[in-house]
Parts: C-alpha cells; sequence; structure tokens
C-alpha cells in the first residue's frame, strides 16, 4: 500500500512520504539507521525471493542489529483482496443495487484468507522475528476502502449489496492479520476505527484511499497522503515514547 507520487521508484512505486519514512523521521533520534524495503503488490513469498529482478528478498534487509520492522502485508497474497475487488466492480454496471458479486463468489476470498493467507502470515512473521530478534515487528491493518453500507456507485464501482460484502473480506482479512500478528509476539495496528469515514467513497478532502473514479493520484485503491499520515499516526501512538 504505497502511494505513486513524483518520488517514486519505477519497479515498486517506493514512495519518500509513505507511513514507514514518516516514521524514521519522526523517530530519526530512536532509529537513525532506517531502510525502505516496501514494494507495491508485495506478498509474503516476496520476502523470500526476489519480486522483480534486481529487487532482493524484504528479508534480506532485517538482521540481528534491527529495532524495528513496521510493514502492511497479506492483502496481495494470491491477489485475493484486489481479486476481490476487481471481480466485484467487473459485475456491478449489470446490477448497481444488488449483489451480484457475493452470489456469485459467495466465501470464496474469505476462504481463501483464513485457509491460505493465515498461515502465510503467521511463518513471514516468525520469520522476520527469528531474522531480527531484538526488533519490535509492527504490522498495521488495512484502512476501510469503503463504508459499511451504500457506497457511492460509480466513484466506487461496486454494487450497492456487494459494499457490505467486500466490508466483509476485508474484516476477515485484517482478522487473519491481528490473528497472526498475536501468534507471533508481534504488534498489531488496527486502522478500523481510525478509518471510519475516510474511505474511498469519503469526499477529496476526507478520504484516505483513492477511489477508483475521480482519485486526486495516479494510483486509486490506496493510500494518499492523508492516507499515509494516518497509518504513521497511529503506529507511532502504538509504540509510545
Amino acid at each position: 500500500m504505497r502511494p505513486l507520487v513524483e518520488d517514486s521508484d519505477v519497479q515498486c512505486l517506493r514512495s519518500q512520504r509513505n507511513f514507514g519514512e514518516i516514521i524514521a523521521a519522526q523517530r530519526k533520534s530512536q532509529y537513525p539507521t532506517y531502510l525502505d524495503v516496501s514494494c507495491a503488490g508485495a506478498a509474503t513469498k516476496d520476502l523470500y525471493a526476489e519480486q522483480y529482478p534486481g529487487i532482493p528478498p524484504q528479508l534480506d534487509a532485517v538482521g540481528p542489529a534491527t529495532k524495528l520492522v513496521t510493514m502492511t502485508l497479506g492483502g496481495n497474497d494470491g491477489g485475493t483482496f484486489g481479486t476481490a475487488v476487481t471481480s466485484c466492480s467487473d459485475l456491478a454496471a449489470a446490477d448497481p443495487s444488488g449483489a451480484p458479486c457475493r452470489e456469485r463468489y459467495g466465501s470464496r476470498f474469505t476462504d481463501y484468507l483464513t485457509s491460505t493467507t493465515a498461515p502465510a502470515l503467521t511463518k513471514t512473521l516468525t520469520a522476520v522475528r527469528a531474522k531480527a530478534p531484538s526488533a519490535r515487528v509492527v504490522i498495521v491493518g488495512y484502512p476501510w476502502l469503503l463504508p459499511a453500507t451504500g457506497g457511492c456507485y460509480p466513484t466506487m464501482r461496486i454494487a450497492a449489496g456487494d459494499v457490505p460484502y467486500l466490508r466483509e473480506v476485508q474484516q476477515t482479512l485484517n482478522t487473519v492479520v491481528q490473528r497472526a500478528a498475536r501468534q507471533t509476539g508481534s504488534t498489531y495496528v488496527s486502522m478500523a476505527a481510525a478509518s471510519s469515514g475516510h474511505d474511498a467513497c469519503a469526499a477529496p478532502q476526507t478520504r484516505w484511499i483513492e477511489p477508483m473514479v475521480g482519485a486526486t493520484t495516479t494510483v486509486t485503491l490506496h493510500p494518499n497522503a492523508a492516507g499515509q499520515q494516518a497509518l504513521a499516526a497511529a503506529t507511532l501512538r502504538m509504540l509510545g515514547r
């Protein structure tokens, strides 16, 4: 989850204003050395192997001297959450007031999250903690993409009945992330309460996630600058002084 801005790299779209960069800038005295290995579209497998040619496995970045690791992870595994949003969007035009995505896919996405993403996250967080035994490992939950009900078709091309369906998928994703953190002794930062009302259907000056239509950045369905600030603020509160 990274905004594409003018200071990002080409392959990973790694912004110099993502939440990790913000945390590093504000805690420079505490964590004087910082390395950003975030990469757009990264899944748990990319901690162990090159995501793109020349992009080292993310686990290579941590070691015994590492004191803090922050991440968002899980939503790209198997393309599950992104696939769910795309699939629902593809079906919305034919039945914008119905729930065509729920009717077609049922529990497919949540089943994958609980059966496949969950153990992958636990394995990955365990690996991070093994390579960086002195580090505090922090994994941040995903801010709400959609409101609880209604939606904002066609700004977000999701049928009204599928808005709560996708919320269920995202809630399952965040629950899986939270459980993996608890099982591995990592720290989970919830964005659920903080991001309520700041979803992609909110007004431009309020939203933290850019919508499919009318986005103010070149990457949609990802946190904008305000969203990255919010992720950083929530993480800093969890870290304390």
